[in-house]
């Protein structure tokens, strides 16, 4: 499969900025921090990460707007899928932030946007693509643009609906931040407005009215209450949760307000779907009028299949729950396992000082390159891949 630039990558007049793919993966990872790629800006790296795939033999380059696709095609019995985004949430604002642009080091420790989010793992997979010469499983390779905004404007989803024979595989990891531990499936996430109505007034003659805000006491109180349940679903535990995240209502300081809205946030384990979600989360309300606004199934962690089996053991780690929704839902829904593996802590993604250790990238690295570059069955040393 050829290279098919997109009108965005024709258009653009800069030569790319050229990687090299055989540096330590962590500068490797530095470089790639230092192209700004905020969310709708990834054209020069998408162009950077072009080029260089393009430059490795026996790669099959493909282009869809800002996401690259390159697989291998040696004819191996089982593909594995390597998927990172290439973009990251804008750059802080506060005075004296290091998790911006360009990247910094601090001993051995790399700050900067999209250390943890997920430069470090788009690295990984860019090293993987070139120093791996005769992996055990055929690869592909996804790179691709506007994770960080509304789903609507997925990269991974644009791929889905234009090409998905090209992201055909039997098994998946999206290089998420998880510590270098195996965390599989994720949770599903879904948002409600509850209402409540009233009936407006004067505030000076409230008792004319019926407050729609006080109302929503009641809402509030069922979220109050609420214990979330911890569920099980293939060996992993999920913990779900459910809040309230905005409340609206009233329309000026002299009236008594007619109707209120509480914003619900629900995250459900892979054990239901939406409907399912819906059905627990309208259970909890039953006298108030619920609609839900958004919602996106989780993944079951998908454990048992083989290559997700000897991935694990090749980790080494015990195996997480992924309480947050990622893209491996996306796969899920195409019947491909897929797990979540990549370096730097998740709860550093987005902050002011987002940073990675040296060592988080280089041991991810050297996980995925065990589990890829060793024998093959029947077959002798795959030699030196470094």
């Amino acid at each position: 499969m050829q290279s098919e630039p997109s009108p965005a990558s024709s258009a653009a007049a800069a030569t790319p900025i050229e990687l090299d793919l055989r540096s330590d993966v962590a500068e490797l990872a530095a470089a790639l921090m230092d192209i700004e790629s905020v969310s709708g800006n990834e054209r020069a790296l998408a162009d950077a990460v072009e080029a260089a795939l393009l430059s490795i033999p026996g790669l099959q380059v493909h282009r869809d707007g800002d996401a690259v696709v390159a697989r291998t095609g040696l004819g191996r019995k089982e593909r594995v899928l390597l998927a990172g985004h290439l973009d990251t949430v804008p750059l802080p604002t506060a005075a004296g932030a290091r998790g911006t642009v360009p990247a910094s080091w601090d001993g051995e420790i790399l700050y900067g946007r999209g250390a943890t989010d997920m430069k470090g793992g788009v690295a990984v997979q860019l090293a993987l693509a070139a120093t791996l010469k005769d992996p055990n499983r055929d690869i592909t390779f996804i790179f691709y643009d506007h994770e960080e905004v509304e789903a609507s404007k997925s990269g991974l989803g644009r791929l889905l609906r234009n090409n998905p024979d090209a992201l055909a595989a039997d098994f998946a990891i999206l290089l998420e931040p998880t510590n270098g531990t195996v965390e599989g499936g994720c949770n599903g996430t879904s948002r409600y407005r509850v209402g409540t109505r009233g009936v407006a007034a004067h505030s000076a003659r409230a008792w004319m009215g019926v407050n729609a805000i006080h109302g929503a006491a009641r809402v509030l109180q069922v979220l109050a209450d609420y214990e979330p349940q911890t569920i099980e679903v293939d060996g992993l535990d999920y913990r779900e949760s459910l809040n309230a995240v905005h409340i609206s209502g009233g329309i000026a300081g002299n009236v008594i307000p007619d109707s209120c809205e509480v914003e619900i946030n629900y995250r459900f384990a892979p054990d239901k779907d939406i409907h399912g979600a819906d059905e627990h989360v309208r259970g909890l309300f039953p006298d108030f009028d619920v609609v839900r606004t958004d919602g996106a199934g989780g993944a079951r962690p998908g454990l048992q299949h083989p290559a997700a089996a000897s991935f694990v053991a090749a980790v080494g780690r015990e195996p997480k729950p992924k309480f947050g929704w990622t893209d491996v839902a996306r796969f899920s829904e195409l019947g491909i396992p897929a797990v979540n593996f990549g370096p730097g802590d998740a709860l550093l993604a987005h902050s002011d000082d987002e940073h990675v250790s040296r060592a988080a990238i280089q041991d991810c690295l050297s996980a995925l390159h065990r589990w890829l570059g060793g024998d093959r069955p029947g077959q002798g040393p795959a030699g030196d891949a470094r």
